[in-house]
């Protein structure tokens, strides 16, 4: 690739290094260095002169020694990580000479000690050192000379124990460049100006003949190694080459001269010669001595290359040709040969994306950010920042690819935004789908992705979502589908997720399957089945009323077991012959739960079924057996809780309330409840049923309360019965009770004649009230009247006889309606008139016979008073003896002998009258006591068929208040 095409960039900042104002720093200005080293904070520049000065950081000289008594210093390195020092001066009329300093230590004269010294060897030829390169531990060296030899110096320079020489490489070109890669073996890079080579001279391989990698080679300074990679970098006037172990690599297009190069942390740094005319490459030495030839004033070109990358770092014009370039404390230094000394500083990675977004250079950015490990949420940054670009532009896909990658660190609603509009919506649900994957999405998203599929009608796309493992929202999925009609997908989520109430719902709210939905509900535990189909029950019964009846039997007798899934028999063959290679998403519901495929087996009829298998027929046994055992504990319900559940539905309502009356164990309270469930729902069914269909249903409603044993409430059957019009209920219950007048005015307000006379024959006996009242009826119309017949003369007879209303009262109710006439309660009338007459005559005789016997009995106690009594006993009434004195005589006309008698006071008493007296005066005290007890009055009063007869007895027992005689 031609470095034309790359980006160029100034991620360099650049400064020029102020030299302190001393003697020392002229050295810069007389050119009296002849090499730079750099390392451990300070700068070694070696002089023409074999001293070897020290500088800080900040250029000012720490220590100047002389490190070599003739010659000049034309290599230096210093140790990375020691403070260790190799020098080495060369004079053209004897072997190089190399030492090793320890800056640490220093003598007593201020000079480091020198850790060892040794003499290049180049059998004895007189040629300058065109390269020269080291290992970091100092084992071994490589020296690169003019004259095309390479020496190679093994040993322990560090502590002086001896080291050995060995001339590996001979060649008629002159050495441009040597660099050792460590590794398994230890290789030699070499180059000279017409070859690139490689030498193992150490490990497996040593000893064998350099091998060529290019047969082109680069000048002096134009290869340099890479640190990150341990490959070399060369760089000739057309491009810069990659070399490894086994050849050539990738190389750049870069037109020019080159004069140095190096490698600083990714970059490859480059400084370019004033351009000048070509030299032929065929003339070797020529090519190697060009870069002294350089005229001071002519401009040099500095380039920092990212290779990996493909852009320029920073490219600069040199005014002055470059002296020396070394790289210190992360910092580029170029050495001007007019003396001055600039700095190039990298700039920060922020302020290089800064550069890149404000060229919109954002793939660029994003590698840059990749190469130097910049962390996840500020490479998103990055990403977001290309996704903007792009989408301005119009790339949405490529935009969308953007966000995507950066969605660990997006405000999602940042991106869905620029989405929304419906030709978008692919990238739209493509951006969700991932939010999804990361487990970023909200109950928001979830929704905008479903309705993205609804919208554009994907049940494929809208399936692999619910089936993957993405931690959504499925309430909200669940709604989704059950908005957008997919139902199947809805009951495949709740089914995943354990919403059991979630799956009725939509089996009986959205896709109508209720079968399904009734059996998905006997599968479920008793805790779990019972309130879906309290929720659902009429919905069940009138759409499978047979199953759901059972469900509800099962479920309120205690025997309910939940189904179990039976192995369904294998199509043998599907029709057509073929079958999809992706199942369809009925696949994933449960045999249960979907119908099975009316497929035929070969040789099978339409009304044939291919045979279980062995296995099947197995399986089918062990869930038989399974079914069988013990079902789960439950609490049973009370039956009334499921009586709304069965409204509009009385036959299913019949066949569940005598299930329950079928089984043991029944409590009281349910028992009323059940048998009064039932007899209700007999008489409703037969109110809608004629002739002998409703004489049947009217039969068990009577069976049910003719029963001793059925515990209904009378008054539930009175009400119920009245409701219905179901006169034998009304008449039963009243009869339990022995509301015997309820029943016949029942009749009489029926209007029921036949009833009514019925009813009279059948408690008149027990009930003597009901002639009074079946008189008022039986004269009520005419109609009646005419009913009634020869009834009416038997009520009169029995009121007569019993006295069960006085005269007046019959012809004041007779007369209330004028039905009745004279000539039918004639002999009623005749019968009573002479019966009152005879009893007058009676009551009469009796008055004068009291009223005799009160006028004797007054007329004696005025005897007693006025007059004196003559007794004439001559007999004891106590012993029948003869009188004798003493004597006492009573008023009664009784005499005794004194010695008879137990008491002779004043208040002896008459022996043969005294018990009589006793009762009167008992029966006078009893009188007194009562005349105080009014309610005995009133009993008495209201218990008595004759009032008045009543009232006079009481009277003369004194309960009025009267006066009684003493």
């Amino acid at each position: 690739m031609a470095l034309t095409s790359w980006k160029v960039f100034n991620f360099f900042d650049v400064s020029q290094i102020k030299l302190p104002e001393d003697e020392q720093s002229s050295i810069f200005d007389s050119n009296e260095f002849s090499s730079v080293c750099s390392g451990s904070e300070s700068v070694f520049l070696g002089s023409n002169d074999g001293h070897v000065r020290i500088l800080s950081r900040a250029f000012k000289v720490v220590r100047t020694f002389r490190a070599h008594d003739s010659g000049r210093i034309t290599h230096m390195k210093q140790v990375n990580g020691a403070a260790l020092l190799v020098t080495i001066s060369e004079d053209l009329s004897s072997e190089p000479i190399l030492k090793v300093w320890a800056l640490d230590k220093i003598e007593k004269n201020g000079v480091p000690k020198c850790l060892s010294t040794l003499s290049i060897q180049n059998g004895r030829r007189q040629f300058p050192i065109s390269a020269f390169a080291a290992l970091e531990d100092l084992s071994q060296l490589a020296v690169g000379f003019a004259n095309g030899s390479v020496t190679v110096v093994r040993g322990d320079l560090i502590h002086d124990r001896g080291a050995k020489q060995r001339t590996v490489f001979e060649s008629e070109e002159p050495i441009t460049g040597v660099e050792f890669r460590e590794g398994q073996t230890t290789t030699l890079y070499l180059a000279t100006t017409g070859r690139i080579l490689t030498l193992t001279i150490s490990g497996r391989g040593q000893g064998q003949p350099a091998k060529p990698l290019e047969d082109i080679g680069c000048g002096v300074g134009c290869m340099t190694i890479d640190e990150n990679d341990g490959n070399i970098v060369v760089v000739r006037d057309d491009a810069v080459y990659y070399y490894g172990a086994s050849g050539r690599g990738p190389s750049f297009a870069y037109e020019g001269p080159k004069q140095l190069v190096k490698t600083f942390r990714q970059y490859v740094v480059l400084i370019s010669p004033p351009q000048a005319p070509a030299v032929a490459r065929s003339n070797g030495l020529r090519a190697f001595v060009t870069r002294h030839t350089e005229d001071i004033f002519n401009t040099s070109t500095f380039a920092i290359l990212d290779t990996d990358l493909k852009y320029v770092a920073h490219t600069e014009f040199l005014i002055s040709s470059v002296k020396a370039l070394f790289i210190e404390g992360g910092d580029i230094f170029v050495l001007n040969v007019d003396g001055k000394v600039f700095r190039y500083r990298e700039k920060s990675l922020q302020q290089k994306l800064e550069i890149l977004y404000q060229r919109n250079l954002y793939v660029l950015a994003i590698n840059l950010a990749q190469k130097a490990n910049l962390d996840t949420p500020q490479r998103n940054v990055i990403l977001r920042k290309y996704g903007d670009f792009l989408y301005q532009k119009g790339d949405f896909d490529t935009a969308m690819q953007q966000y995507l990658k950066a969605i660990d660190n997006t405000e999602p609603s940042q991106v869905i935004r620029k989405f929304l509009d419906t030709q978008r919506i692919h990238n739209l649900i493509e951006y969700l789908e991932e939010l999804h994957e990361h487990d970023k999405a909200t109950v928001d998203h979830t929704t905008l992705l479903l309705n993205c599929y609804a919208k554009l009608k994907d049940t494929s796309k809208l399936e692999t979502f619910i089936k993957s493992d993405n931690n959504f929202d499925f309430e909200t999925a669940i709604t989704m589908c059950r908005q957008g009609g997919y139902h199947d997908q809805a009951v495949y989520l709740a089914k995943k997720h354990s919403e059991r109430d979630l799956v009725v719902d939509i089996l009986i709210e959205d896709s109508k399957e209720f079968d399904n939905a009734l059996d998905y509900i006997w599968r479920l535990e008793p805790g779990m089945a019972y309130p879906n189909l309290m929720k659902y029950a009429r919905v069940l019964l009138e759409h499978c009323p047979t199953n759901a009846t059972q469900i509800f039997i099962d479920y309120y007798t205690g025997t309910y077991r939940p189904k179990k899934d039976m192995p369904a028999s294998t199509p043998l063959a599907l029709q057509g012959g073929m079958t999809s290679a992706i199942p369809s998403f009925s696949s994933f519901i449960p045999l249960a739960y979907r119908q099975s495929p009316n497929v035929a087996s070969p040789g099978a009829t339409d009304n044939q079924q291919a045979p279980l298998n062995e296995a099947d027929a197995a399986e089918a046994e062990a869930a038989e057996a399974k079914a069988a055992q013990p079902g789960p504990e439950y609490d049973t319900p009370k039956p009334r809780t499921a009586f709304s559940a069965f409204v509009d539905h009385p036959e299913e309502f019949i066949v569940f309330l005598e299930a329950c009356l079928n089984q043991d164990h029944v409590s009281e309270g349910d028992r009323v409840d059940l048998y009064t469930a039932l007899f209700e729902i007999y008489l409703e069914t037969a109110s809608h049923k004629n002739g002998a269909d409703k004489d049947v249903w009217e039969a068990k409603a009577k069976r049910l309360i003719d029963s001793e044993h059925i515990p209904i409430d009378a008054s539930n059957v009175l009400l119920l019965s009245h409701l219905s019009n179901f006169q034998d209920g009304t008449i039963l219950v009243r009869e339990q009770q022995g509301l015997r007048f309820d029943i016949f005015r029942s009749y009489t307000t029926a209007n029921d004649t036949a009833g009514a006379i019925k009813a009279l024959r059948k408690y008149g006996p027990e009930e003597p009230q009901l002639y009074p009242a079946a008189l008022a009826y039986f004269t009520s119309s005419t109609r009646v009247l005419e009913e009634a017949g020869e009834e009416l003369d038997a009520v009169l007879k029995k009121i007569d006889e019993d006295g069960l209303m006085a005269p007046l009262q019959v012809i004041q109710t007779l007369s209330t309606n004028a039905v009745a006439t004279m000539g039918m309660v004639k002999k009623y009338l005749s019968d009573t008139i002479e019966r009152e007459r005879k009893e007058i005559s009676n009551n009469r005789r009796l008055i004068e016979s009291y009223r005799t016997e009160t006028s004797t009995k007054r007329k004696e106690i005025d005897e007693l008073g006025s007059k004196p009594a003559v007794f004439q006993a001559r007999r004891c009434s106590s012993c029948g003896g003869t009188l004798d004195l003493p004597t006492v005589h009573f008023l009664c006309k009784h005499s005794f002998h004194q010695r008879c008698l137990n008491q002779v006071d004043d208040n002896a008493e008459c022996p043969l009258c005294g018990k009589q007296n006793a009762t009167i005066r008992a029966m006078r005290k009893v009188q007194e006591e009562s005349a105080e007890r009014h309610d005995m009055f009133q009993d008495a009063l209201s218990r008595s068929r004759d009032k008045f007869g009543t009232v006079s007895e009481f009277f003369g027992r004194g309960v009025m208040g009267a006066a009684g005689i003493e």
